[in-house]
């Protein structure tokens, strides 16, 4: 996501690089790049026009601040204008004062339009609202069943009557089930069309007029760029929404259609589609996606992921198991399935800042790695699992594990190495040694060669060691 965008802003931070201040004549070079960079992306011209003005007036007018370089400067009025342009916060979905809340959901063929009903459901149900799916779409081939099947996948409900039934009835009497049953919120799917045609506009300026939504949710391909800008434009012109949800942002390196909607249509982005999974749909917020864009990761998202995977009772176990060194196989099994369920290695590195940076090929080696690593310890028994020291003194061992995985004895070898200086390392981190980081006051080297050999060490204020702090016992998610 944004991966070309991210690189293109980062070459007009090198123009300002070395400069002892922001002035007419070296802000052009950096406004030239963030122009080209927002137009590769299919940022919408006027937007970009808009944007780039913005950002001059606000980086000849900022004051010099001391000890911040101008590039560092010029960032900072980016990533604030980027905020403002696609809406300043996050507009959570609306929740009627009386139930149900009414979401009528609505879009062009090939958008996810169905998916993202599936996706909004189960959001809404992790907020401990229930919900209600209703399938009036009887146009498209199967498309009641695709909504049935996503509905017993995540244990939603769907109310439908048939493909002969009249979309607007569906909807009437879907919502009076809903209010029957007392369920929180009920969620519309409507036919799309290949292109926005009259009949579509009639039928849901009906449906809308029958059931009068809380919410009316657009979804857009954000992969069409500014054109999603504008179909938002048209839709709330002639029906009025409420918001949009992108999808496929997983699948875009461009970032035209966040960027260019809010500003275009008037209207907010609510949520963004991530991947194809029922649960990759995540609320839009202006100031993460700002992160993301120049590269600074986004740790409050990252945070929220593992909040939804980590038990924090089995978090505070694992964690004293890994700084009392006994960590075992089983449980690097346990955490490696963990990071699956929170997402791809791609998709939760590029979360962490500084590391947008780490190739598309290094993602693919990590993958690959860990899948190795997996099919390893699977080939291992209990007591190897328990015990990786078991490993390294027998080379039968090593080679009955490798002939039953499918790799070689070396890899065998290598992960318990790797394993037992991870393990080594977390024990010496549990007592307060840091390997590599030598004479830091409280923090005893671990040997003469990680003392620093001939490198200098940090002294106190007398030369001699530092007084010993008692180390407070922190809580956390353990290693993810």
């Amino acid at each position: 996501m944004f991966d070309a965008l991210s690189d293109r802003l980062e070459s007009a931070w090198k123009k300002l690089r070395g400069q002892d201040k922001i002035s007419e004549s070296n802000v052009q070079d950096a406004l030239r790049e963030v122009r080209r960079a927002l137009l590769e992306a299919d940022v919408s011209l006027q937007v970009v026009k808009d944007f780039v003005a913005e950002i001059q007036t606000k980086a000849l007018g900022a004051e010099v601040v001391s000890g911040v370089r101008p590039d560092q400067q010029f960032i900072k009025i980016v990533h604030d204008e980027l905020v403002q342009v696609m809406g300043d916060t996050n507009v959570p979905l609306a929740q009627a004062d009386t139930a149900p809340t009414v979401v009528l959901m609505a879009g062009l063929q090939g958008t996810g339009k169905t998916t993202a009903t599936a996706k909004l459901a189960l959001h809404l149900r992790k907020l401990d609202r229930s919900t209600l799916l209703v399938a009036t779409d009887v146009y498209r081939p199967a498309a009641i069943d695709q909504l049935v099947t996503l509905g017993k996948q995540i244990g939603i409900p769907v109310f439908e009557l048939g493909k002969d039934a009249d979309p607007v009835e569906i909807a009437r009497q879907g919502v009076a089930h809903a209010k029957a049953e007392g369920i929180n919120t009920v969620i519309i799917d409507t036919a799309g069309r290949l292109q926005i045609d009259q009949n579509m506009m009639g039928e849901l300026a009906r449906i809308k007029e029958t059931v009068q939504p809380h919410e009316t949710l657009l979804v857009v391909d954000a992969m069409t760029g500014q054109e999603a800008a504008n179909l938002t434009r048209t839709f709330h012109e002639q029906i009025g929404i409420t918001g949009a949800i992108l999808t496929k942002m997983d699948g875009d390196t461009r970032g035209g259609a966040a960027l260019s909607v809010r500003r275009i249509s008037g209207q907010p982005i609510k949520f963004i589609g991530v991947g194809e999974k029922v649960d990759a749909l995540q609320p839009f917020y202006p100031d993460r996606m700002a992160s993301r864009i120049l590269g600074m990761g986004d740790v409050l998202t990252l945070v929220e992921r593992a909040q939804e995977s980590v038990d924090l009772a089995d978090a505070e176990k694992m964690q004293e198991k890994i700084l009392s060194a006994k960590f075992d196989f089983t449980d690097f099994l346990k955490q490696t399935r963990l990071l699956k369920n929170m997402g791809s290695l791609g998709s939760l590195m590029k979360l962490i800042p500084g590391m947008n940076k780490i190739s598309d090929e290094q993602l693919q080696q990590g993958e690959a790695k860990l899948k190795q690593s997996e099919s390893l310890i699977n080939s291992m028994t209990l007591e190897e699992r328990r015990d990786p020291d078991l490993l390294a003194s027998s080379p039968s061992r090593r080679r009955r594990i490798a002939k039953g995985s499918g790799y070689r004895e070396g890899d065998v070898s290598m992960l318990v190495s790797e394993f037992q200086k991870m393990r080594s390392m977390m024990q010496q981190m549990g007592r307060g040694q840091f390997p590599g980081m030598p004479g830091i006051p409280g923090m005893a080297p671990t040997s003469p060669r990680s003392a620093g050999g001939n490198q200098p060490g940090w002294r106190g204020n007398s030369g001699g060691a530092a007084k010993k702090k008692k180390d407070k016992k922190k809580k956390g998610f353990g290693t993810l």
